[in-house]
């Protein structure tokens, strides 16, 4: 019964095309890898700085496991706190300005913890309509009202956002930086006035922003001018722009010394790899230091911009490294991804449920790896094959 039940699911999504596998990747070298022995110009990784492949985090990696072992051996609370995960923690706390940072193993992880943890059964939970899966998930384990307001409009959140709350209900509006799918922001400093004004507390995800924006790469909130105290709550990782991987939950003492002891996900998850740690603060001392690396990427965003305008190809409108070109339909996405696979150019095709209904995408990832070539090849090719 349980297993034809799944067959049938399985079935269904095959039928409608939206079905996943996944690859194995034998190579990986940034800018290019391989699988099956052929080698793809990369334009799906999130490794926006190209930082995934440094030597300078590898040999901290190999040195971090030399002297801290690769493993943690405990939840954090018990034996699973290191040197290198409180210096992590600490280097993050500093970089950005927040008092006090947890780390967990993925931003899904963080994300879930946020939410669960700092919303009160009958708070009101407002989420941007293109909210991540994860922060979607968790608003909908929530006990209290919980809505989804129209993507990046802040007059729609005006209208359903609660004047200032009662003594027993308070109202938490939840937002990324950058939108992983459209790739486009939210005005973060009309969404800060409008929450201070009614008295509510302002989560912000910034997984795609943490690196690559605002000086020293510390963020969207820092590039549109917000401070610490404007954010209740901030989550970013380390496996996209810092080329590693986990994540953090950022705040004020407060807030993450309650996280700290009610968070379910934070206690009783053994805790990142101490190695592990240390690759992403030597990836830290990088993004900061190396500001080529975002000047290199945003001249790799203006040459895709510029050459996809021209061409006339369906891009929404985007000044980051995510691109997305609309197409629709998830077949024709398919077979146009699978056409750029021939052309030796790597550009996954996005499709429901990812993405909404008609929908369907190529989504284009930009990285500071990229060279001119790169990108003139992949936009001659999506001439070659959507517009002829």
């Amino acid at each position: 019964m349980q297993l034809s039940r799944l067959q049938h699911a399985l079935a269904a999504r095959q039928h409608a095309g939206l079905f996943r596998q996944s690859l194995t990747i034998t190579q990986y070298q940034g800018r290019h890898f391989s699988i099956n022995g052929r080698q793809y110009v990369n334009f799906s990784a999130n490794d926006y700085l190209g930082l995934a492949q440094e030597p300078a985090i590898q040999q901290a990696l190999a040195d971090g496991a030399q002297r801290f072992g690769v493993g943690s051996t405990g939840s954090p609370l018990v034996t699973g706190y290191h040197d290198a995960h409180q210096r992590l923690a600490e280097h993050v706390a500093e970089w950005l300005g927040f008092e006090r940072v947890l780390l967990f193993s993925s931003g899904f992880a963080a994300n879930l913890t946020m939410l669960q943890t700092l919303a009160a059964d009958n708070d009101f939970l407002l989420l941007d309509k293109l909210s991540h899966a994860s922060l979607i998930d968790a608003a909908r384990q929530h006990k209290g009202r919980f809505k989804r307001f129209a993507h990046n409009d802040l007059l729609a959140l005006a209208r359903i956002l609660p004047d200032p709350p009662t003594e027993d209900s308070h109202s938490i509006v939840v937002t990324e930086g950058v939108f992983s799918m459209d790739g486009d922001s939210p005005d973060l400093l009309g969404i800060s006035a409008l929450c201070q004004a009614r008295q509510a507390a302002l989560l912000l995800d910034d997984a795609h922003g943490l690196g690559v924006l605002g000086e020293q790469g510390r963020g969207s909130w820092f590039a549109q001018g917000l401070a610490t105290h404007d954010i209740y709550c901030y989550m970013a990782n380390f496996g996209k722009a810092l080329g590693v991987g986990g994540a953090f939950l950022a705040a004020s003492q407060t807030v993450i010394d309650y996280i700290e002891q009610f968070g379910r996900h934070y206690i009783y998850s053994t805790a990142l790899s101490p190695a592990l740690c240390a690759a992403v603060s030597k990836s830290i001392e990088l993004v900061k230091r190396d500001q080529w690396r975002r000047d290199k990427l945003a001249d790799n965003i203006g040459q895709f911009s510029h050459l996809a305008k021209a061409a006339g190809l369906p891009c929404l409108t985007a000044s980051g490294a995510i691109q997305a070109i609309m197409l629709g339909d998830s077949d024709r996405a398919m077979a146009v991804s699978q056409r750029l696979r021939a052309e030796g150019i790597w550009l996954t095709a996005i499709r429901p449920p990812t993405v909404p209904p008609d929908s369907a995408r190529l989504r284009v990832t930009l990285s500071a790896s990229h060279e001119a070539q790169d990108i003139q090849k992949l936009i001659n090719t999506l001439e070659q094959v959507l517009l002829c």
